[in-house]
């Protein structure tokens, strides 16, 4: 099954892992922040089982490590935005705009271009 997968159903599945990711590290995050124990702990063992998974996630698509990797980063990078975003309120800056252009193009050539 996981052979048959096209660019679609894989960039589905790094946006769902980068999901993951940037969820289990926002989740670490509120743990530090945290001040009672007992919220500490469960933040950060939320956050060990989230990632355990977004490990598992990423690491599904049939593509090579690099191209996946390279191309996870992209996705990573916007999901990662959106949660500064709606979860901490912070907005990026232009430079990270700029700089973000150039990682979504370069997952873009690494998703679509044809040897």
């Amino acid at each position: 099954m996981l052979a048959a997968m096209n660019n679609f159903s894989i960039l589905l599945v790094l946006t769902l892992a980068a999901a993951l990711e940037s969820g289990g590290d926002a989740l670490a995050r509120t743990a530090l922040h945290a001040h009672a124990m007992p919220v500490r702990i469960g933040f950060f063992g939320a956050a060990a089982v989230v990632l355990f998974i977004y490990g598992v996630t990423v690491n599904l698509p049939p593509w090579d490590f690099g191209r996946l990797l390279g191309v996870y980063v992209s996705l990573f990078f916007v999901v990662a935005q959106l949660i500064n975003l709606f979860a901490f309120g912070m907005r990026p800056s232009p430079s990270i705009l700029a700089g973000g252009a150039l990682i979504l193009a370069g997952g873009l050539l690494m998703t679509f271009w044809k040897a």
